[in-house]
């Protein structure tokens, strides 16, 4: 029995970056043998055992075979006599197909290091095609290490967005990669990466119309890399793709946070800016009745927090003196329409009818004096 470390801690090591976690291959055991040293086994799909004192996770080599289309359509096969380079051929992309062994000796069969030096992307093998969610992953590797993807890698990951295989994603897993990669330092990359492809669109159908244009295109990324240097969190960066839709944008992200079960912070941030993008971008001379409008509809009396967020986003969008004067008038709207006392206006109404517009009246006014 041997054991190890594969995939992302050998290539990040090499590479010179902080390894958070190790995942181990273990070679000639069976399930008995390790659950008798005392791993817990915890695989669902495949055998695949906790360490007793590390809880790294150790998992039996393995081989795939494809038995359905999507990425759940393989066969899996584990015995002792797999080998380490069976196991490290099923996998996607040679910078994530080294090993290293118990004693520090690196194990590399399909030139992983030689295109980390490169600073290439390039998939293992034909098996490549066999699973559609690679199609994002390199697209989200490309975006996070700033590495090109090989000539025949692009025109493979091509070929099966042309034989369909994109469609037999599921909504998770399209969004977990598309979350990973908006929050990777370029996440520009990972776009262009799927649009070379021609996986944008069967991918992202509601999110077509950003890249449709050269400029188009030019203002999503720049969004994105000022989103980056801000470091801004996930619902924020794709807000500021729900800001860069010109027509029916409300409708579109509804469609695609449903379609992809989008968490609810991140959908709910979205339509928020759709709501309002208008009020934001005029914020900078807009009249009291026109910022409180613009308060109301981003709900920002029962939500500041988010508020602050949607502020974030619009400063993101279109940077400069306007926008920043624009966030500055909201924020000193804000704090003077929440000081007006809706208990005392609620109790002076001579009918609960009139409260909302007499309480508006009062908030407006509040604005107006505050901005002089």
């Amino acid at each position: 029995m041997k054991a190890y470390v594969v995939g992302g801690a050998v290539r990040d090591e090499l590479l010179g970056l902080p390894v958070a976690d190790r995942d181990w291959v273990v070679v000639g055991a069976t399930p008995e043998e390790m659950a008798a040293r005392g791993f817990k086994p915890v695989g669902r799909d495949f055998p695949v055992f906790l360490h007793p004192q590390t809880r790294e996770e150790y998992a039996l080599a393995r081989t795939e075979r494809k038995s359905g289309r999507g990425y759940k359509g393989f066969t899996v096969y584990s015995a002792p006599e797999v080998t380490l380079e069976q196991d490290l051929a099923r996998r996607d992309l040679t910078i994530n197909a080294m090993a290293r062994d118990e004693a520090g000796r690196l194990v590399d069969p399909f030139g992983g290091e030689r295109d980390l030096r490169a600073r290439v992307l390039r998939h293992v093998s034909a098996a490549f095609a066999e699973d559609p969610v690679r199609i994002l992953r390199v697209a989200r590797f490309a975006a996070r290490y700033e590495f090109r993807i090989a000539d025949e890698t692009r025109a493979l990951m091509r070929r099966m967005v042309e034989a369909g295989e994109a469609g037999f994603l599921v909504a998770e897993r399209v969004w977990q990669e598309l979350a990973k990669g908006l929050m990777e330092k370029d996440a520009a990359r990972m776009f262009e990466a799927l649009d070379d492809c021609g996986a944008l669109g069967p991918l992202l159908p509601e999110l077509a119309e950003l890249f449709a244009s050269p400029q188009a295109r030019a203002g999503v990324f720049a969004a994105l890399g000022r989103a980056a240097q801000d470091a801004a969190p996930l619902a924020v960066r794709f807000a500021l793709l729900a800001w860069m839709l010109e027509d029916d944008a409300a409708r579109r992200i509804e469609a695609f946070a449903e379609r992809l079960r989008l968490p609810n912070e991140v959908r709910e941030l979205a339509l928020t800016t759709c709501r309002c993008r208008a009020g934001l971008a005029g914020a900078h001379r807009a009249s009291a009745a026109a910022l409180l409008e613009t308060l109301k509809r981003a709900d920002a009396f029962r939500r500041p927090e988010r508020f602050a967020e949607l502020l974030r986003v619009a400063r993101l969008a279109e940077p400069g003196a306007q926008a920043a004067a624009g966030a500055e008038r909201l924020g000193r709207a804000l704090a003077a329409a929440a000081s007006v006392d809706a208990a005392a206006i609620a109790q002076a109404a001579a009918a609960p009818a009139e409260i909302p517009a007499q309480l508006d009246a009062a908030r407006a006014q509040a604005i107006a004096r505050a901005l002089g």
